[in-house]
């Protein structure tokens, strides 16, 4: 659609790129289907057509603090006579929103020092792709050298061991499990041993989504935390909470109860194609901070990658060609 900051990518990542792009169209489409007919002649945008931009902003779930910081530097704009155009409004949406995302595009480096393996403790409720999320960083970072193994920690939830061993089967890697039912902080326990035995550089490990209460399963997941640390508490440790951004807003109150239990290091937005929500992540960074390490954008076991602003920001706005 516009044409900024064109940047040459090889193939792999130019492919992914335009599968983010399509897979933000619905977000993209109610942010500004129409919205070209409220510019008239060379007039700048007035107060009221600037709540209509304030409003499709809401309903892509950006969320009141992020929006109203882009419709604090509108109005600058518009006061300037800088916002006569869509391609100028497009321009100001893309330079505040690569800010507000740049302080997040923290990529997970799982540097491996004296105390190994690096433990990522995958967390996030039902059905929001977490052991597909798994999976997938499984492949990432066995494509980049990273001898890696998966504990099957979410023993509640029916057929979940299953899925976890599945993904070891496809990437040729090792899965510590126990039985349903079993003690998910035992299970991770055993698998931090047979790392140490393997020599494996990475532990990815599930646990639970959903308990018989939420207080439950905070406190299993407290009990984890533990666990890892009376192992070795010196091992690196990463908190990778999975979040479905077709959840819009009620991924705050998630990543707030999550973060409070465990302490939330890192977040992997997964589902983003075909959402009209795909704004929430602008929400996420101004409520939490949490560097976003990975987004999600299909099913196939390389739809997972590290986050980049500029990246998503262009894909959402389709302001490359």
């Amino acid at each position: 659609m516009f044409g900024f900051n064109k940047q040459k990518r090889d193939s792999d990542t130019d492919g992914f790129f335009r599968r983010l792009q399509r897979g933000l169209k619905k977000t993209r489409a109610g942010l500004f289907d129409g919205l070209a007919d409220i510019f008239s002649g060379n007039k700048a945008l007035d107060p009221e057509q600037l709540e209509e931009i304030e409003a499709r902003l809401l309903m892509a779930d950006l969320g009141m603090e992020s929006t109203t910081l882009i419709m604090d530097a509108l109005a600058k704009q518009a006061k300037r006579n800088r916002l006569r155009t869509l391609d100028e409004l497009i321009l100001c949406l893309r330079e505040q929103m690569i800010e507000m995302l740049t302080p997040i595009q923290i990529p997970l480096d799982p540097a491996v020092g004296v105390d190994k393996p690096f433990v990522i403790l995958v967390i996030g409720v039902n059905g929001v792709g977490k052991t597909t999320t798994i999976g997938k960083l499984a492949h990432y970072f066995s494509k980049t050298g990273n001898n890696v193994l998966l504990a099957a920690g979410d023993t509640f939830r029916a057929a979940a061991i299953e899925q976890i061993q599945s993904w070891g089967e496809k990437n040729k890697l090792p899965v510590i499990a126990h039985k349903h039912g079993s003690d998910s902080a035992a299970v991770i326990f055993d698998a931090l041993h047979s790392a140490s035995a393997r020599n494996s550089d990475i532990v990815i490990a599930d646990t639970a989504g959903r308990l018989h209460n939420k207080d439950m399963l905070m406190e299993e997941l407290k009990k984890i935390r533990r666990t890892i640390s009376k192992f070795n508490a010196d091992l690196p440790l990463e908190v990778l909470l999975v979040i479905d951004a077709g959840t819009g807003q009620n991924a705050l109150s998630q990543a707030q109860l999550f973060h409070q239990a465990t302490g939330v290091t890192g977040i992997a937005l997964t589902k983003l194609d075909g959402t009209a929500r795909g704004g929430m992540v602008f929400a996420l960074a101004q409520a939490f901070k949490i560097p976003v390490r990975f987004i999600g954008v299909g099913e196939q076991i390389d739809d997972l990658r590290p986050f980049d602003a500029a990246d998503f920001v262009d894909a959402l706005l389709d302001t490359q060609s």
